[in-house]
């Protein structure tokens, strides 16, 4: 199909596919294939082995790509392997800024993986501008985002952002997991890279693990591509498979996240024991404006401090019965973790103190259930715990 022809919706379901032309079958089929016959040596069709390319995963990488309003798609295995597929294009000696908020996993890769290979990382405050560009060094290659962040929902400026990376001839590669193509096209904003953990939104049913990159630089394509076949973190078909069903409704699934969560956001804003809610939909929330121009809604991501020890806020976590106790985010289920020992364990409790990440913090993934449901089930826990 002519994607330019097309809105979001119908791109999410058709982008990338055609029903298969021996078959007629209307669903992507799973290309269970390790290797491919050729017409002669090195005469092949388009695909020889399945680590370098795989029908199933062509057809998921060029609809992605679509959705982010990108020219090339790239799938890894992992978001975590496509993270480390950006990082991969860095040599010794170079410099990355990043946030101080960013997901533990990300933080753990910078700082216990690649400060191994001489590569050196600042951690900045993303919201401020001012505080990105004094980060830049000579040998700054990569500014790295997240926005909104994870977990405290920070809204970090894409568009000026990029512009001082593109001014000091650095790469900007911004982790758009959160809000996904659906609510936020960074490309559209001036980054040269979006990175995503298909896990997430994407999949939106818990039962897949993958990643990807997106961008409309075929220099970078291609870099991205070889380190993609050279190193191997890359999906089977029947993962590729998973994510293509989940991208065909990621709009409806976005849109009830997103309703679910304005409402539990505003009901917590109001709660006696509940000192803050980090989301970008509170008007509260100090990047509320910034969100509004550059994100079509405010995702389905939220945090909240609680006025209670680590324990007490452990006894919340662990006392939902709607909510999941679970790591991830981003299924139909609504999950519910406390990121100081979950998602960011690995972070030192120094620097997790000094980021904003209290013992108090609990981070929600707002599921698609009734939301009153939730709102129960979030005031019954609460309760229990505090009372």
């Amino acid at each position: 199909m002519d994607d330019d022809h097309f809105r979001f919706e119908t791109r999410s379901i058709h982008a990338g596919q055609e029903p298969d032309p021996e078959t007629g079958a209307v669903m992507t089929p799973i290309h269970a294939n390790s290797t491919y016959e050729q017409d002669g040596p090195g005469e092949h069709r388009g695909y020889e082995y399945s680590r370098t390319g795989n029908p199933t995963r062509s057809d998921l990488e060029a609809n992605l790509a679509s959705l982010e309003n990108g020219e090339y798609g790239r799938c890894f295995s992992s978001g975590m392997g496509s993270i480390n597929t950006v990082l991969n294009t860095l040599s010794a000696g170079d410099h990355v800024v990043t946030g101080t908020d960013v997901y533990g996993g990300t933080h753990r890769i910078f700082t216990q993986v690649y400060e191994d290979y001489d590569i050196e990382f600042t951690f900045v405050d993303m919201t401020d501008l001012e505080a990105i560009e004094a980060g830049f060094r000579e040998n700054t290659e990569l500014l790295w985002l997240e926005t909104p962040t994870n977990p405290l929902m920070s809204i970090v400026d894409i568009e000026g952002a990029a512009a001082i990376a593109h001014d000091h001839d650095a790469i900007c590669a911004i982790d758009n997991t959160f809000a996904t193509p659906y609510l936020q096209r960074p490309l559209d904003l001036g980054a040269d890279v979006v990175s995503h953990s298909l896990t997430k939104y994407l999949g939106g049913h818990s039962d897949v693990v993958g990643g990807a990159l997106v961008t409309n630089d075929p220099d970078l394509d291609e870099q991205f591509g070889f380190y993609q076949n050279a190193v191997g973190a890359t999906p089977g078909p029947f993962e590729s498979f998973l994510v293509l069903r989940g991208t065909k409704t990621l709009p409806v699934r976005m849109d009830r996240h997103c309703e679910n969560a304005r409402a539990i956001a505003a009901w917590l804003d109001d709660h006696p024991d509940v000192e803050t809610v980090y989301y970008p939909g509170l008007e509260s929330h100090p990047g509320h404006d910034l969100a509004a121009r550059q994100m079509d809604d405010f995702g389905g991501m939220l945090s909240f401090e609680l006025d209670a020890t680590l324990d007490e806020a452990s006894a919340v976590v662990s006392n939902t019965e709607v909510f999941t106790l679970a790591e991830s985010l981003g299924g139909v289920e609504s999950l519910i973790e406390q990121p100081a020992p979950m998602t960011h364990a690995a972070v030192p409790r120094e620097d997790r103190l000094a980021a904003g990440l209290t013992d108090g913090l609990v981070r929600i993934s707002v599921g698609i259930e009734h939301v009153d449901d939730l709102l129960a089930d979030l005031e019954t826990a609460i309760d229990a715990a505090l009372s």
